[in-house]
């Protein structure tokens, strides 16, 4: 499978941007979250997401997230290849964020990756406040679904130009602060699967949640936004 100059930035940028996304957001939980609580974690997710759809966005649309590259694909906005490579950029980007922050976080002496983790999404006994399976798997489909609708919406023909990263943004920012307590948010596979791989254990075993629902949601946004408003 041949790889030109121009699909190599784009996949590059990819990695770039979900590195960026996974290192602040769950770095800001990790590091900083006993100062800056739910709100400011929200705001991390939610404000790199801005910053990066408007520093990458014109070389690769910013998906940075393998759930809304499936929705694109489904929709008709990217090739077979490009949804393939993206979706391994933007796991390389995250496995590589997490093990970053790991490093870091080891700085400190009272930090543990049993006890304190690496911001890893879970349900059950593994969500912040002990949300069922069902619960966990169901916010999981609904706020990606919304997530992608706003995506969708935002970069619409009709859509005011130069504000999507704006919309986009704050977005997952209002989605953070409802999911945090639900599953930790993750509404992305690939923030979910690098910090997952290095915490192990049952962060692994509920992994294929943080897949199956945000790909679903994503898919279902995309159909609807198809076939009602496209």
């Amino acid at each position: 499978m041949r790889m030109g100059k121009a699909s190599l930035r784009k996949y590059i940028a990819e990695g770039i941007g979900t590195f960026a996304l996974v290192f602040v957001g769950c770095g800001s939980a990790v590091i900083a979250g006993e100062y800056i609580g739910f709100l400011g974690i929200s705001f991390a997710f939610g404000l790199t997401v801005l910053a990066m759809v408007y520093a990458i966005g014109h070389i690769s649309g910013c998906h940075i997230n393998p759930a809304i590259t499936i929705a694109m694909f489904f929709s008709g906005k990217i090739k077979t290849k490009d949804t393939l490579f993206y979706i391994i950029f933007q796991c390389a980007g995250a496995i590589l964020a997490a093990g970053i922050l790991l490093l870091i976080a080891t700085g400190q002496a009272d930090y543990s990756l049993e006890a304190d983790g690496l911001g890893q999404n879970g349900y059950g006994g593994q969500s912040p406040a002990g949300y069922s399976l069902l619960a966990c798997f169901v916010a999981e489909v609904v706020l990606t679904a919304l997530f992608l609708m706003v995506i969708f919406g935002s970069t619409s023909s009709k859509a005011p130009e130069g504000f999507a990263g704006l919309s986009i943004g704050f977005s997952l920012v209002l989605i953070h602060l409802i999911g945090i307590p639900i599953t930790g948010t993750s509404v992305n596979p690939a923030r979910s699967l690098g910090p997952a791989l290095l915490v192990g254990g049952e962060a692994i075993i509920q992994l294929w949640l943080f897949w199956l629902a945000p790909i679903i949601g994503g898919i279902l946004a995309a159909i609807i936004w198809k076939y009602m408003f496209d």
